[in-house]
């Protein structure tokens, strides 16, 4: 089951497991279980801590649980946890094994105080960039506190399941039987969902801190950067982020990093913030934030209040917010969402296998994810609004040279269509001929661009036409000492390493701003 190169790797991983590992795998006749039990035995071969066991009784098979003798932990794997998930699968192994987690001595306390009891499902597929961190938050969560039980379920190999509850996006997660969330959720916000309290708690502790020299507001490449460089000045910085990556972690291959052949967007986000706590920098995670108090006056602080409750104040502030995926804006696109219309190809795609869908949006994305989708659909119509593809040459030559894709130009996508429980057709209007015309299909991905996450900003900074922040070659807004960076700005091109370059740009100007201001007359 795994290649060699790969047991060397777990095997280097398994050596530092401290505490005896109990498997236990409950099996059926069927192809899967084999393939699974295969698995279960290269691992289990690979350290003489792990017993492997296959008389387990629970209803979903194929599936495995992953104990420590003597303790109470709740944690299984129903399918086979390769793909994006096998690194899910080694560190179940590690923190059931005793190998501590990285998370903070605060996070642990908080989820080892919860009382309740808490049964989480989630279900994911392999090719989801976004599961693995959901997964993994709940994994932990089953080994820290005997009161929460985990599945991670392939919807793949529990087909059933998935059309029993409807299920259309991954990650799904439940609670006790009940739609919990779905989509990218890390630790702190689904400790933050379930432990109201301590979300107010940590709210009132951000409120209580003093002003900083620099305020980050945002965690993406823009922010990130724009923090290392503020932090290497020796001066007092600070990061409030909704969810620290930012669009970065919804992108999957990522070959156009300078340095850096290739990498996906969750390790390059991972990789950002631990650049960023090599120095003396607060991070603030899952802020959102509300509103900006510019400052009145010269040498005033600016204020950034949250949806939390919490505010920061800050002598200069760097805007770095980023942007979030534009919808479409038709009737029926909101009572859909996760219903059948999606906005990642990698992750739901196999959701749709053997169905009928369509992409919205020829650029490059666009045409990508028809043509990532065709591989698993039974057919793509792909709409673009203008009279051609905007997309890139070599991608479009391999589009059409696709047999189950079919590319209508001039449409203007006018309304989601349904049967009140799931996307069944969408119509469009031919803008040459003024005709509508439905297309019937099961999904509906929505690649148009990107929205700036400025509406919190409105009548404080000036923004273009398009909402998002006028900046000048300095990173400089309409607002003296408040900078802005990254895909959220005027500036052209929304690329990764521009937003790097731009978040440096706008932390320097920051500094020289204080320095200025600061100046004894």
């Amino acid at each position: 089951m795994l290649d060699a190169n790969l047991k060397a790797q777990l095997k280097s991983y398994l050596e530092r497991v401290t505490q005896p590992i109990e498997i236990v795998a409950s099996l059926d006749d069927g192809a899967k279980s084999q393939e699974m039990l295969e698995l279960l035995k290269d691992v289990a071969s690979l350290s003489t801590k792990i017993t492997l066991l296959d008389n387990g009784d629970d209803a979903r098979k194929p599936s495995f649980s992953i104990n420590r003798p003597g303790q109470d932990i709740s944690l299984r794997f129903a399918g086979i946890p390769m793909g994006h998930e096998f690194t899910s699968l080694v560190l179940a192994l590690l923190q059931v094994g005793g190998h501590p987690s990285k998370a903070s001595a605060e996070v642990i306390e908080q989820i080892r105080s919860l009382k309740s009891e808490f049964s989480f499902e989630t279900y994911f597929s392999l090719s989801c960039q976004n599961c693995p961190d959901v997964v993994q938050a709940l994994n932990l969560m089953a080994v820290l506190n005997p009161n929460i039980r985990h599945v991670a379920i392939d919807g793949a190999v529990f087909q059933a399941e998935v059309d029993e509850r409807k299920i259309m996006a991954v990650p799904s997660i439940y609670l006790n039987g009940e739609v919990f969330g779905q989509g990218r959720m890390g630790l702190e916000e689904i400790l933050a969902k379930i432990d109201t309290s301590g979300a107010e708690r940590q709210a009132e502790k951000i409120s209580a801190k003093d002003a900083f020299d620099v305020l980050v507001v945002g965690g993406g490449p823009a922010g990130a950067s724009a923090a290392i460089y503020a932090a290497r000045k020796g001066i007092r910085t600070g990061v409030a982020a909704e969810r620290f990556g930012g669009q970065v972690l919804d992108t999957m291959a990522i070959e156009n990093f300078i340095s850096v052949q290739e990498t996906e967007g969750p390790k390059l986000a991972s990789a950002l913030e631990e650049h960023v706590k090599q120095y003396d920098v607060d991070i603030m995670n899952l802020q959102r934030a509300t509103a900006l108090i510019p400052a009145k006056n010269q040498g005033d602080l600016h204020e950034v209040r949250f949806e939390s409750g919490a505010s920061l104040k800050t002598k200069a502030l760097i805007l770095a917010t980023g942007a979030r995926w534009r919808e479409m804006g038709v009737p029926g696109e909101q009572e859909y969402k996760a219903k059948g219309v999606c906005f990642c190809p990698h992750c739901d795609g196999p959701l749709f296998k053997g169905k009928r869908v369509a992409v919205i949006g020829g650029g490059n994305s666009g045409v990508e994810a028809a043509i990532d989708l065709a591989g698993i659909v039974s057919h793509v119509t792909l709409l673009e609004f203008d009279s051609k593809l905007r997309a890139d040459a070599v991608l479009q030559r391999k589009l059409f040279s696709l047999p189950n894709v079919n590319v209508i130009t001039s449409a203007l996508t006018s309304e989601v269509k349904g049967d009140g429980e799931k996307v069944n057709g969408l119509v469009y209007k031919d803008r040459d001929s003024g005709e509508f015309h439905t297309v019937n299909l099961e999904g509906i991905f929505v690649q148009i661009g990107l929205l700036p996450n400025t509406d919190w900003l409105k009548g404080t900074v000036e923004l273009s036409p398009r909402g998002e922040i006028i900046v000048d070659a300095r990173g400089e807004t309409s607002l003296p000492g408040v900078f802005a960076a990254g895909d959220v700005t005027t500036v052209p091109y929304k690329q990764i390493v521009i937003a790097v370059g731009e978040g440096a740009k706008a932390s320097l100007s920051a500094f020289d701003h204080l320095i200025r201001t600061s100046a004894p007359e």
